[in-house]
Order: structure tokens, then sequence, then C-alpha cells
């Protein structure tokens, strides 16, 4: 059963916003094996893990439980040691692979010409262009064949996120996007970490609740909020990378091949 069959079960025969909203509504009864073992069943899955805490509980159950989700990265090629050596250890934990996409050299040595290797800290638009190379269009080849997208978002990460619903139709990438832990909060995330004892990223106890890139990740300070950390150069509140938001709401992002001089 997927997004894609055009002979497929009742469910898929709806417009995707309402498979999304039934989805929604039956994912919010289960527990969090029970909403991945949904998503696993509705075609190709992919789970596209930035290997925070929130990602490693949903890596842990897909391991755990042998459950066919596709656990992939977006190895940016900035990313912290402490994130990249995480990826061999959950590797090795669980007995699983995670895929690894990294960006094109080609797209990368034209945005360092046109901005700079750090040229992100000048403009939103050096930014969100960095973000695109390094993040979107790998992104893109991960979810390439994917019918459902699996994600770590919940609703108390950011004010931007605390809407997020255990289901939705993505139209720019034609999938269902299943969000698991969108009702989890941290407490929650650290009580199961430490019951199951999953491996986690040592940043986390270093004050980095959400971590990225290490050039555009910091520790928090007491009393911020948990994504406060990401960008923190800019002054939009709800400043994100695209990869949750649709591109037609982010700053323009010109073509690579436009970049280079």
């Amino acid at each position: 059963m997927t997004l894609h069959d055009a002979a497929g079960q009742d469910r898929l025969a709806q417009a995707p916003p309402v498979v999304a909203d039934t989805l929604a509504a039956q994912l919010e009864s289960l527990d969090l094996a029970g909403r991945l073992a949904l998503a696993a069943g509705l075609g190709h899955a992919v789970f596209t893990t930035s290997l925070g805490i929130e990602d490693q509980v949903i890596t842990a159950a897909i391991g755990t439980h042998r459950l066919p989700i596709e656990i992939s990265t977006l190895e940016t090629g900035r990313l912290f040691k402490e994130t990249v050596d995480l990826i061999g250890e959950t590797e090795e934990r669980y007995g699983i692979a995670i895929r690894r996409f990294t960006p094109e050299q080609g797209d990368v040595d034209a945005y360092v010409a046109k901005y700079g290797m750090n040229g992100f800290y000048e403009s939103v638009e050096a930014r969100h262009a960095c973000c695109h190379v390094r993040k979107l269009k790998p992104l893109a080849r991960a979810l390439s064949a994917a019918d459902v997208w699996i994600t770590g978002l919940r609703r108390g990460q950011s004010g931007n996120r605390a809407a997020t619903p255990f289901a939705e139709y993505d139209a720019e990438r034609n999938l269902i996007k299943i969000n698991p832990l969108a009702d989890w909060d941290m407490e929650t995330i650290r009580a199961h970490v430490s019951a199951e004892a999953i491996p986690v990223n040592p940043l986390h106890a270093r004050g980095y609740p959400s971590i990225g890139c290490e050039p555009c990740t910091r520790a928090i300070k007491p009393g911020e909020p948990e994504r406060a950390g990401r960008w923190w150069w800019e002054n939009d509140e709800k400043r994100e990378c695209g990869l949750h938001v649709p591109e037609s709401a982010a700053q323009p992002i010109p073509p690579v091949s436009q970049i280079a001089r």
C-alpha cells in the first residue's frame, strides 16, 4: 500500500490531506512502536535522523522492533565530530545500517565561490543557500523513493512547531509525513532514553538540546528555548533550515547554477 499506487487501498483513494487527517487520529492512540509500525505499513517509509535525542529514540524503536523502515541521515560535511561518531555507535548497537547522504562537491564549491566557506553568517540569503546545498538537496535524494517520511519533530521544540500533527501531507514532496513523537515532552524523552539505555550525543549534556552543523549551533543559556542555539545570530524567532517548511515559504534560494561567479 503506497501513496503512489493507483490501485491502493480505500484509504489512499482519498485526497492525501484527508488520508493524513485520518492517520493523525489513529496515531494518537498508539504507543511509539505502534505508530512506527503503522507508518511502515503505508509503503516505503524513510526516517531521516539528525542523531539528536528525539531521533535516537525513534532509531532505537526501529532497531529493537526490526521495523521495515529505512534510516537515513544528512552528513552535511559540517557536523560535530560527536554527531558523526554517534552514527557508527548507533549502527553497532542496533545492528542497523544508516544511509549517509552528502552534498554534491560541485554545489559546495559553487557556494564557497559566491559566499565563502562561512558566508552564512553574513546574510539570511547566504545561510539558506548553504542549507539548500548541504541539507535540502541531499534530503531530496534521501526521500526520492519514499511514500512516507518519518521525522523526530515535537511540539515542544519551538513555538514554530507547537502545532505539529502526528501526520500531515507534504505537498511539495508528495508524501505522507509522520511525526510519531509530536506529543512527547523532553522529560518523557529523557526518561525513555535512561530506561532503555539509548546512546545519545554527548553534546546534550553540555547544553546543546538541539544539534545541527557545528558552525551554526551553540549551547543554550538557562531559560532559553530548545532551539535557541540554532542560527543564533539571526533575529527571526521562527528560523528554520527549510527541511520542515515549504521552500516557497522560506528565503528565496538561487539555483546552484547561478551561485558560481
